[in-house]
């Protein structure tokens, strides 16, 4: 979520140690994926929607910021309702070959929520975390490799970039007389060799950078010193350990409903 200051640094979550939220929304996020049920990841939103104003978030900005998360969402509820392999329960609508079920629904509800609750998290640590902090705090706390955390932190300094030279390619296309028009088929293909160009330009200027890194010593094995102290207090692991207790929550809320459905079974 780049682009201007998308939450306030004082409120009492986005203070947090970044490798805190980070750990936070790993524990709060992994245990989802073990349940195929559409209740584990909805009451998982509910709570990540009521603590966004911990950390100083709006709910209007994350739905200006999150609407792609909500489309592809979509997208996967509509795919998967459609064109599921198995239809079981009981039949809610029939049209010729499609054919739409409460099993089917619930398998394409369960999935589509569950990629919403697992992405948000991140998008709640990204936004309210500052990338030096965060390279800091992966040296300091996480004992992460310096040439690890100042990829890192290049790789978020750079994002921003991506729009702007996706910007750039479209109008430099259309300078060029490559418009796709109102056909939906031209508008994928231009979509698609467009990302295939960002793709490629990312690339070089990761290789561009990476030996530029390794030019000027990041490469080597000699201890770095950090010029801002990250510490781990017992608020930290409190929002760590508070991550986990809600997502059992969510997942003994599915286990009181007997929706639970293991993803091995």
């Amino acid at each position: 979520m780049p682009g201007g200051p998308v939450a306030r640094s004082d409120a009492p979550l986005a203070r947090r140690n970044p490798v805190a939220k980070l750990a936070a929304a790993l524990v709060f996020s992994v245990p989802l994926i073990a349940t195929l049920d559409p209740v584990a990841p909805a009451v998982a939103i509910a709570v990540e929607l009521a603590v966004l104003p911990l950390f100083g978030v709006r709910y209007g900005l994350l739905l200006r910021r999150a609407w792609p998360l909500l489309v592809g969402a979509l997208g996967i509820t509509a795919t998967l309702t459609v064109f599921a392999a198995e239809r079981t329960g009981t039949l809610l609508f029939a049209a010729g070959p499609v054919v739409i079920t409460t099993g089917v629904l619930a398998t394409a509800l369960g999935l589509s929520l569950r990629m919403v609750a697992v992405a948000l998290p991140g998008v709640f640590v990204f936004a309210t975390t500052d990338p030096t902090d965060l390279a800091d705090a992966l040296v300091q706390n996480a004992k992460a490799p310096a040439r690890f955390a100042i990829g890192a932190l290049a790789a978020f300094r750079l994002i921003p970039l991506l729009a702007q030279e996706w910007q750039m390619l479209s109008m430099a296309r259309r300078a060029r007389g490559v418009d796709a028009g109102r056909n939906p088929v031209a508008r994928l293909r231009l979509f698609a060799s467009t990302a295939f160009a960002l793709l490629v330009g990312a690339i070089r200027r990761g290789t561009r950078l990476a030996t530029a890194m390794d030019a000027r010593g990041f490469d080597s094995t000699t201890p770095r010193t950090t010029a801002r102290r990250q510490r781990f207090t017992a608020a930290d692991a409190a929002l760590v350990t508070g991550a986990a207790t809600l997502a059992a929550a969510a997942l003994a809320t599915s286990l009181l409903l007997g929706t639970f459905r293991p993803v091995i079974s």
